[in-house]
């Protein structure tokens, strides 16, 4: 693989200021968004409220959540994609009331939403469970609290951040995510007149405002994608820069990735792998909480890793379920052993992988199997690749520019 590319806006920003636009009373613009059915899904979403979307042949999505009509999120769209029911905290918050559909998502173990509403009834939010959905309500307007997560949850900062927003009062909460989605979502969210302070650390504080206005704001670019393509690059022993990828959120994979051999080169505009024509060596690794090694990684690096010189220890400890790629992966020739009650693979690099027909189970598994089949010597058959259109925008098209054999075809 040699080439370039540019990295896609964040789907992970993305989809939150999609749902943060029902905190505005103006159009709120969000450009720089990628094209992926997480996206759209998300649109559908809105549009099924009534709200009035927009998109221009560059992806700019213009959003006018006063014309919403109804505050009911159905189970047919929430059930798709976990961040969907994030808009429960803006809808509450704006217009007092809410009702979503518990929520769906990839099968890689259990992320329970209890955080993100013992939070909004600590922000004074009326909560009742009723046939698989949450109705949310309030008296006047939230008032803010102080509020401690039990664990550290993205979704749960997110969440709890953007309904703060519209409370009466200031809200400070503790052991926040620190995630560079949620500085870019606070960012957007100021934009839109909201004070929030913190983002990036494990203190949040917002103090409530009266209302929030439209904005225009530019997601950043995808973290996840962008790191994916380097280990890509470092798995086939080739070179290629993604141009928008910021440094500053890869700063561990790209230390993992140096170990593994690879020489990195970060400017103004990029990051640029070579591994010059080398195997990639194996590197361990733990994953945990942003900043350090990241679990939407963890696959992509086993797949380098199954290929690479020396055995590597990979230990997952944000998600149960989440190696479900490691038995696909032995279906090309890997060599890997779970440990641990299946939370600590070792993984032990052959010299080669050969084809032979593998299922992707959630979206990144589908992608770490993608980047096996590029090192495995015949051709590679990847079976329910709708999980990758979650995720990666024209992943076919962006790998063969640098060179990949690679094409999508329809299913016998």
């Amino acid at each position: 693989m040699n080439g370039e590319l540019r990295a896609s806006g964040a789907k992970n920003s993305a989809v939150l200021m999609l749902a943060a636009s029902l905190l505005a009373n103006g159009p709120v613009v969000v450009s720089n968004v990628p094209h992926l059915r997480d996206i759209t899904t998300m649109i559908e979403l809105l549009g099924s409220l009534g709200v009035e979307v927009v998109i221009d042949e560059k992806m700019n999505v213009e959003i006018h959540a006063n014309t919403i009509k109804t505050f009911t999120a159905d189970y047919d769209l929430v059930r798709t994609m976990r961040a969907s029911f994030l808009v429960l905290g803006p809808m509450l918050a704006h217009y007092g009331q809410a009702k979503v559909s518990l929520p769906g998502g990839c099968a890689i173990g259990p992320r329970p939403v209890d955080q993100h509403l013992k939070g909004l009834e600590a922000l004074g939010a009326k909560i009742e469970m009723d046939e698989g959905y949450v109705n949310a309500s309030v008296d006047g307007k939230l008032k803010g609290a102080r509020f401690g997560f039990d664990f550290c949850t993205v979704g749960g900062t997110e969440h709890l951040m953007m309904a703060a927003t519209l409370a009466e009062g200031q809200t400070v909460l503790e052991n926040c995510a620190c995630e560079p989605e949620i500085i870019d979502l606070a960012d957007c969210l100021n934009a839109m007149g909201a004070k929030v302070s913190g983002a990036g650390t494990k203190t949040l504080v917002i103090d409530g405002v009266e209302e929030l206005s439209g904005c225009h704001h530019r997601v950043i670019a995808d973290r996840v994608e962008a790191a994916t393509y380097l280990i890509a690059a470092a798995a086939t022993g080739g070179r290629v820069k993604v141009r928008e990828a910021r440094a500053e959120h890869l700063e561990v994979v790209l230390e993992k990735l140096r170990e593994a051999g690879a020489i990195i080169t970060v400017s103004d505009d990029g990051i640029e792998l070579d591994m010059q024509g080398r195997r990639p060596k194996a590197i361990s690794l733990v994953t945990a909480p942003y900043p350090d090694f990241p679990t939407d990684l963890q696959a992509q690096i086993m797949a380098m890793n199954t290929i690479a010189e020396g055995t590597a220890t990979v230990q997952e400890t944000i998600f149960e379920n989440r190696f479900m790629h490691v038995h696909e992966m032995i279906r090309l020739g890997a060599d890997i052993t779970l440990e641990g009650n299946n939370t600590i693979a070792i993984v032990r690099g052959v010299k080669q992988l050969k084809a032979a027909p593998v299922m992707a189970n959630d979206l990144r598994a589908s992608v770490s199997l993608v980047i096996a089949g590029l090192v495995a010597k015949g051709d590679t058959i990847v079976d329910r690749i709708y999980h990758i259109d979650r995720g990666y925008e024209q992943v076919e098209e962006k790998l063969r520019a640098l060179g990949a054999d690679i094409e999508r075809v329809q299913s016998a």
